[in-house]
């Protein structure tokens, strides 16, 4: 079966830096989207597995406008330590808004006495990325995950 609009993809993925060639993740599990520009995944990389089956493999470098756009220092944030909840750590992530009230996730990057610096950006963005893909399954998606715009698990709806 080719990959399609409404199909469900699962491919395993390598993710590295383009410039140092330092490898950013490797999932262990393949990663499973819906295709057909749902925003399951990256405009890029669908376009490139569109057409594509089971068993395809590709590298992609795409620059960080293609991946996660670039660094947005608007969108670091440093706020008093006091604000948080206890247990606020480093690799944190909270929730909070941005400059026009729309929610957002941050991630706490540093903690330097009583400030929390955190950062709303991808932890990728700015950066260039090559993705080895290794389409290993196509098959057509149902109704219920087109419906709700994402693959749902074995056994059906889990959210």
């Amino acid at each position: 079966m080719q990959i399609t609009q409404d199909t469900v993809v699962s491919l395993r993925l390598r993710v590295a830096d383009a410039q140092t060639g330092q490898l950013l993740d490797a999932p262990k599990d393949p990663v499973v989207y819906l295709h057909g520009g749902y925003g399951n995944i990256l405009p890029a990389i669908e376009a490139a597995l569109d057409g594509q089956a089971a068993g395809h493999q590709a590298t992609l470098t795409l620059p960080a406008e293609q991946a996660f756009g670039a660094r947005d220092e608007a969108l670091l944030r440093t706020i008093p330590k006091s604000e948080f909840p206890p247990g606020v750590k480093v690799g944190g992530q909270l929730r909070g808004q941005l400059d026009n009230g729309e929610p957002h996730v941050f991630n706490v990057v540093k903690i330097k006495g009583p400030e929390v610096l955190l950062d709303g950006n991808h932890p990728w963005a700015g950066r260039s990325l090559r993705f080895q893909l290794n389409v290993t399954g196509v098959r057509a998606a149902t109704g219920e995950e087109i419906a709700h715009r994402h693959v749902h698990g074995d056994g059906g709806h889990h959210h």
